[in-house]
């Protein structure tokens, strides 16, 4: 039985060239992690919203590079041929020695195969430091978190020419840095489709139309276990917090009428060794 070739940031350059559409989700521990590996997805992101989703944090600029390494090894166990790809959290890319610092942690002790910055033009000096390092860099334009804490909202962006120009130019400028690929978060369509048809590396889209060179979402929120945030983008595929629920208060009852555990989860001992135990512990 021959197994999936290991996907890279030339595997992913290949398909981009080819059409074919490439996948991401978000993992924060081996058993997710395996499953999408397992699901033949192509990245999974170890994201900062780990902070939310994983840790209940009310954001996700509190996440460290020690707590993004943590989880990047956990997922690395399981991330099988699928390219292990982890963010570097808010705060830990001020300046090019700190990103080349902060990048090398993940790699060395979380096992991270790229990371993932975002970012602005203004940023492309940090995305070069990482690249010339030899760490491939993912890129990230539209909503990032540094503008999420600035000014406290979620806005979506590129919905004027002027705020759509600086978007184009970042993705331009980002590109040129040496990012291997490029994540659009919620853009209007036709401008990720402008950035797309623009640049040589592949765009990876959550929020930004069926244009870019792939999807991606974050795994707890498409499970539907993670209902704090509802954005148009998503799509639930199926909703494992009703399920698992139902199954652990099916356990809780099972437990309190004595129906579980049953003979059959139980294990056995002949009845003349307990016949032997009984009378040594009556000497």
């Amino acid at each position: 039985m021959s197994h999936p070739a290991k996907v890279t940031a030339s595997s992913l350059a290949l398909k981009k060239r080819r059409g074919q559409k490439i996948t991401m989700l978000t993992a924060y521990d081996f058993p997710l992690a395996r499953m999408i590996s397992l699901s033949q997805v192509d990245v999974i992101l170890v994201s900062d919203a780990v902070g939310t989703v994983g840790l209940g944090r009310p954001g996700a600029v509190s996440v460290t590079v020690d707590e993004m390494a943590y989880h990047t090894r956990a997922c690395r166990n399981g991330a099988g041929p699928s390219m292990l790809v982890t963010t570097l959290p808010f705060g830990s890319y001020a300046d090019p020695p700190q990103a080349v610092e902060s990048a090398t942690r993940l790699v060395k002790e979380g096992g991270a195969e790229g990371v993932h910055i975002e970012a602005t033009a203004s940023d492309a000096d940090v995305v070069h430091a990482v690249v010339d390092a030899g760490i491939p860099v993912m890129g990230h334009v539209g909503i990032i978190k540094q503008e999420i804490f600035r000014t406290g909202t979620i806005r979506i962006q590129g919905k004027t020419a002027t705020q759509a120009s600086a978007i184009v130019q970042d993705a331009l400028e980002l590109a040129d840095a040496g990012c291997f690929a490029l994540v659009l978060e919620c853009i209007p369509a036709p401008v990720a489709e402008v950035i797309t048809r623009s640049i040589a590396i592949p765009t990876i889209g959550i929020g930004a139309g069926s244009s870019c060179d792939g999807q991606a979402l974050v795994t707890q929120d498409m499970l539907g276990l993670f209902k704090e945030l509802s954005p148009r983008f998503l799509k639930v595929y199926v909703d494992l917090e009703d399920v698992i629920v139902d199954a652990l208060s099916e356990f809780r009852k099972d437990v309190q009428t004595g129906r579980f555990p049953g003979p059959e989860h139980s294990y056995p001992i002949s009845e003349e060794e307990l016949a032997a135990l009984l009378t040594r512990l009556s000497e």
